[in-house]
C-alpha cells in the first residue's frame, strides 16, 4: 500500500508596497485596475495572504500554501506590531487611552479594542520614501507611534487613532510574532522553508 507523500508547503515574507491589495486576483468590475501581490514576484499557485493590509498600508506581510497554518495564525492572539504616522503632535492622555482600549465600529457595530501596547517613537523610523507624498510639513506636525495589537479587526489601526483625535497618515506593519520586516524595502520577497511566529 502506497503512503501518501506530506505536501510540502512554501511560505514568504513580503513587504507589501503602498497601493497593492492583498490579493492576487480578483472579478470584481471595480477592482480590475487595482495592483495585486502577483505583479512584484512569480509566486506559485493555491499562495494566500496570512490576514491583510488594506491599500494604503505597507509592511510585512506573510504568504503560505497552508491554510491550516494561516487559519492558526490569524485565530490566536499573536502580536502585531505597526508604526504608524499620526496627523499632529500625539499627547499622553491620547497614548494612555490607546493603552487602554477605545470604542471604535464596523459596519454600524460598536466595539472596545483590548488594551494594547502604545509609544511614542522619538527617532523616526528609516524607511523608505513613499511614491505618493503624504503631505507637505508646512501643514502642522505629525508623529510617529508604535501600536502592537493581537487582534486584527477591519482597519482598526486607523479607527483606533482616529478615536483618539489623531488621525494615521501612514501605516507600516512591522512585526508578526517574532517575525521582523528588518531592513527589507518596498516589494522585497524571502522565501522561508518553515513558518513560526510564536
Amino acid at each position: 500500500m502506497k503512503t501518501s507523500k506530506p505536501i510540502q508547503h512554501v511560505h514568504f515574507i513580503l513587504h507589501k508596497p503602498l497601493g497593492y491589495l492583498s490579493q492576487f486576483m480578483s472579478n470584481a468590475k471595480h477592482e480590475r485596475n487595482k495592483k495585486f501581490l502577483g505583479a512584484l514576484y512569480e509566486f506559485p499557485e493555491g499562495l494566500m495572504p496570512i490576514g491583510r493590509l488594506d491599500k494604503n498600508s505597507e509592511g510585512l506581510l506573510l504568504l503560505t500554501t497552508d491554510g491550516v497554518l494561516s487559519h492558526i495564525i490569524c485565530s490566536t492572539p499573536i502580536e502585531k506590531e505597526y508604526y504608524v504616522q499620526v496627523d499632529g503632535a500625539i499627547t499622553e492622555a491620547a497614548i494612555a487611552d490607546l493603552q487602554k482600549g477605545v470604542t471604535i465600529g464596523f459596519k454600524g457595530v460598536k466595539y472596545g479594542t483590548l488594551p494594547c501596547k502604545v509609544k511614542k517613537l522619538e527617532n523616526l523610523p528609516d524607511f523608505a520614501e513613499r511614491s505618493k507624498k503624504i503631505r507637505d510639513v508646512r501643514h502642522g506636525p505629525t508623529s510617529w507611534i508604535s501600536i502592537t495589537i493581537t487582534e486584527g479587526k477591519f482597519r482598526q489601526v486607523r479607527k483606533m487613532t482616529s478615536a483618539v483625535g489623531f488621525p494615521t497618515l501612514r501605516l507600516v506593519r512591522t512585526r508578526i510574532g517574532h517575525i521582523y520586516l528588518n531592513k527589507m524595502q518596498p516589494g522585497d520577497v524571502i522565501k522561508i522553508d518553515e513558518l513560526n511566529v510564536d
